[in-house]
């Protein structure tokens, strides 16, 4: 099996897509350890709408997060076979649809990618891997049924399990060929071979609705059909 010894880290591992990797990564026989504190907080609200507090919180959250889980894990990612670190943050894209409207969030999930980008190429003859995986719909978790768009949205959703087989394809690349990459996570899985991804939706055979930071103009999978609200 594929992992089966390695030993993951997970932050945000007790439900959701943290959680569906570790199944999947456990299915193999893989040591799973995890902070089952969030790994990333989400807060659309506009700058005039969001207080400091949550603006902080967000912050250290996802973009201090990041980087302090990856500093902390480098001791252990040296000593590895074929050490992975792998972020789920969003292309890194600086047009100013990306920022309008929810600044403070996509300043915390930019940061995220930046620390992906920075790692890669301060590890790379290290032959420590850094990648970022982001889903191209919304994923049917707490987020986006309790803080997001409710019932509706999660019937337009994929399930968490799109991001975690795709996070298995990447982390059992070898790490000094593929790192510094922004992965989609069924573009992935299209090119490891997959081709029915109605399996991973909530309903299957309806249009999905895409992510906040996916261009309409990404090339989806044959037969996948999503809509963006921008």
């Amino acid at each position: 099996m594929a992992l089966a010894g390695k030993t993951l880290f997970i932050t945000g591992a007790s439900r959701g897509i943290g959680l569906a990797i570790a199944l999947r990564a456990a299915r193999d026989g893989a040591n799973i350890a995890v902070a089952a504190n969030n790994a990333s907080a989400i807060n659309l609200a506009s700058i005039g709408e969001i207080d400091m507090r949550r603006y902080d919180l967000i912050q250290q959250i996802n973009t201090r997060g990041t980087f302090v889980t990856s500093r902390a894990c480098l001791p252990y990612l040296q000593k590895a076979a074929n050490p992975h670190i792998l972020t789920l943050s969003p292309p890194l894209d600086l047009r100013p649809k990306w920022f309008a409207g929810h600044l403070a969030y996509s300043l915390s999930k930019y940061g995220m990618s930046l620390c992906v980008l920075g790692l890669a190429e301060e590890f790379r003859a290290a032959g420590i891997a850094c990648n970022a995986l982001w889903p191209r719909t919304t994923i049917a978790t707490a987020a986006v049924e309790f803080a997001l768009g409710g019932p509706q949205m999660m019937r337009r959703s994929r399930k968490p399990e799109i991001v975690a087989d795709a996070a298995h394809v990447i982390l059992n690349r070898p790490s000094r060929e593929c790192t510094g990459q922004f992965f989609i996570d069924d573009s992935v899985l299209f090119d490891a071979g997959v081709r029915d991804f109605d399996t991973y939706s909530v309903e299957p055979g309806g249009t999905l609705l895409g992510d906040i930071f996916i261009d309409a103009t990404s090339p989806a999978p044959p037969g996948v059909r999503v809509e963006f609200m921008r």
